[in-house]
């Protein structure tokens, strides 16, 4: 899976002088926009064991058709993309991270809409609800999700949960009785840390996100996302009123709330997993797996337990945070649709779902092909959610996304100014246009 550090748009312009050279050594997918050469190139940032087993399966779907595929592992695809396409020099399709960079490459005329090559009708039968959103510009489909992470996801040390006999919530009603009933215990319910270098914060606006989509639903997250609904808003509020009492009220998180700032987030769930657990939910994505102790992923599935974070209200939206690949289309020759269709359908992911990080945006894959039950658990948080919405900050402008927000949220966090006013910041770095 990706790592979680984001990878903006807006850091292209600035970046531009240097990732020439990196584009350079990186090899020319050929711009084949007019012609229909029977080698279809691909790019993606992908991890090696996805991109492997979503070839294999390509491969033989395109057996009889005589086409070849050159698919290239590249780094940084978002800022990578945008100087090839500046340099006239494109791959025929790109797998990229991030909705914004898609809006970025239509708005610079690189790639063509996908609505009259794949099978919409079938897509929208098989997807997750939303995820189309995901890649739609302007009422077309320009980015189709082929490969899903997750969010808002509360893993927990399972043998210990179950001998004290703990349920997964259905509310956030329910989570914070869960809470307190840890606590009552004699144990410390959160285990937390925004810590990660020059990106610390980046894991409390991923909280943000989840708490904004419980409690607005998708059309309150997309609002806020847009800035049409602010920061400094009563959805907002809510959102931090409840990440302040889960994690700030006295005995919730390990190490108290001064701890947070300076604890890393690849070993802050680690503490769950020692004998005696020092802290027992950790909320996070579907990657941080690869970051528990070999105690905890030597048996994932004996050690390690997944709740989805919890709907608002009973029987109410209960939308998901994600982020995925996107595929994009520049170069719309038959051979290359045709590849296309092929990577639209449902089980383009049966090769890589048994031996990587794979996770498919369709509700119709075949489940049992996952490696672990674990996996089948987190796939499943996404197929019974009621939208899957893209990270909001990724969607935001860098002054904000991997700006404002990460430093504010850092700044309330360490308790060096309240929730009003780290809001109210973010608010103000917004920029105009």
């Amino acid at each position: 899976m990706r790592t979680p550090f984001r990878g903006r748009t807006a850091l292209i312009a600035a970046a531009a002088a240097s990732m020439a050279l990196i584009a350079s050594a990186c090899g020319s997918g050929g711009d084949s926009s007019s012609s229909n050469s029977k080698t279809v190139t691909i790019w993606s940032s992908i991890d090696q064991p996805v991109q492997d087993g979503l070839k294999k399966s390509l491969e033989s779907k395109l057996a009889s058709t005589g086409i070849k595929i050159d698919w290239q592992k590249v780094e940084n695809i978002n800022q990578l993309i945008i100087t090839k396409i500046q340099a006239g020099d494109t791959p025929d399709i790109a797998l990229v991270p991030q909705p914004g960079v898609v809006k970025q490459m239509n708005q610079l005329g690189a790639i063509k809409p996908l609505d009259d090559v794949v099978d919409m009708s079938a897509l929208e039968s098989s997807m997750v609800p939303g995820s189309l959103d995901s890649g739609t510009v302007d009422g077309k489909l320009y980015g189709l999700l082929v490969s899903a992470n997750v969010k808002g996801l509360v893993f927990y040390p399972k043998k210990p949960w179950d001998k004290a006999g703990y349920q997964a919530p259905e509310t956030i009603d329910e989570l914070n009785t869960l809470t307190e009933q840890i606590k009552s215990d004699g144990n410390t319910p959160w285990c937390m840390g925004i810590e990660s270098d020059t990106a610390t914060g980046w894991p409390a606006t991923d909280w943000f996100e989840t708490l904004v989509a419980k409690y607005g639903g998708a059309d309150g997250y997309n609002s806020w996302v847009s800035h049409e609904t602010p920061f400094d808003s009563d959805l907002v509020k809510e959102a931090g009123a409840e990440f302040e009492k889960l994690l700030f009220t006295e005995g919730n998180t390990l190490g108290g709330q001064e701890a947070i700032a300076s604890t890393n987030f690849g070993t802050a769930g680690n503490p769950m997993f020692e004998s005696t657990p020092k802290c027992w939910m950790y909320n996070q994505g579907s990657f941080i797996t690869g970051f528990f102790p070999k105690s905890a992923t030597s048996d994932l599935d004996a050690n390690v337990g997944v709740f989805g974070f919890p709907a608002a209200t009973a029987g109410g939206e209960n939308p998901v945070e994600g982020g995925g690949d996107l595929l994009t289309m520049l170069n719309d020759s038959e051979n290359v649709k045709t590849v296309v269709k092929a990577m639209s359908e449902t089980d383009i992911g049966n090769d890589a779902a048994p031996s990587s990080s794979f996770i498919s945006p369709h509700k119709d894959f075949d489940v049992s092909l996952y490696p672990n039950e674990l996996t089948k658990q987190i796939a499943q948080v996404a197929y019974d959610s009621t939208a899957f919405l893209f990270d909001g900050s990724d969607q935001m402008p860098a002054e904000v996304g991997t700006g404002s927000f990460w430093k504010e949220m850092t700044a309330w966090i360490s308790g060096q100014e309240d929730l009003d006013t780290a809001l109210k910041n973010i608010d103000s770095s917004w920029p105009s246009s």
